[in-house]
């Protein structure tokens, strides 16, 4: 169990010092590496594909092998968990940490059964609240359009203690990024919005220069915070 603490410090860890979390899923597997290659070049070192398609534990395994021969030091999560039945298969095929759209009492069993990171979808204070005694210290806030830079300012100081990272209403613009860090994220979550598309086609060199941007506007912003 020591070691799987360890691993879950590592994750949180890598987090903290790649705090831009790419959140993808393609039924193309093919498609799926080109995207993880091109958000690696763009430096990100964490990376959520999500459980929301019919090749999702099919397209993960290739995924988690490719990661182990070409980037060992990324950290591939499944995103999407809603039961422990879940959390468990993907666990058992490898994941470094688990993220879900909502706060759920059979996933964190089984997270806390297996010493691993599982970031919960949260939308009030009554849920965060119940993430915190169930032990989880990483919140993810969803939908984050929804609620937004201000909502997090003004439950933050309640709980000292918690990370917060949103997924949805998240730009990729310098102004959405300060917005985010200004209010005490530590981690921001993109989806469509980062993977770029021309006529239905992927913008592989795009997406890596989005990744580069937003890395270095989210790294300066929490530098800012610190000092």
């Amino acid at each position: 169990m020591e070691k799987q603490s360890n691993m879950k410090n590592q994750v949180i860890d890598q987090i903290l010092k790649s705090p831009v979390i790419p959140v993808f899923y393609d039924d193309d597997v093919d498609t799926c590496i080109k995207v993880l290659k091109s958000c690696y070049a763009g430096g990100i070192r964490v990376f959520e594909f999500v459980n929301r398609g019919p090749f999702a534990e099919q397209n993960f395994k290739i995924l988690r092998n490719y990661k182990e021969e070409h980037f060992p030091d990324l950290k591939l999560g499944i995103g999407t968990i809603m039961h422990g039945d879940d959390a468990d298969r993907f666990i058992e095929l490898g994941t470094d940490f688990l993220v879900s759209p909502i706060f759920s009492e059979c996933v964190a069993a089984t997270a806390k059964k297996n010493e691993i990171l599982w970031i919960p979808g949260c939308m009030t204070p009554t849920e965060i609240a119940d993430a915190q005694f169930s032990g989880c210290t990483f919140i993810k806030l969803f939908p984050g359009d929804t609620l937004g830079p201000g909502f997090l300012k003004s439950i933050k100081p309640i709980f000292p203690k918690l990370r917060f990272m949103p997924t949805g209403g998240v730009d990729c613009s310098e102004e959405s990024i300060s917005k985010w860090f200004d209010a005490g994220v530590s981690a921001v979550g993109l989806g469509s919005k980062l993977f770029v598309k021309i006529n239905g086609e992927y913008q592989f060199g795009l997406i890596s220069e989005n990744c580069s941007k937003l890395l270095s506007w989210a790294k300066r912003e929490k530098q800012e915070v610190k000092g």
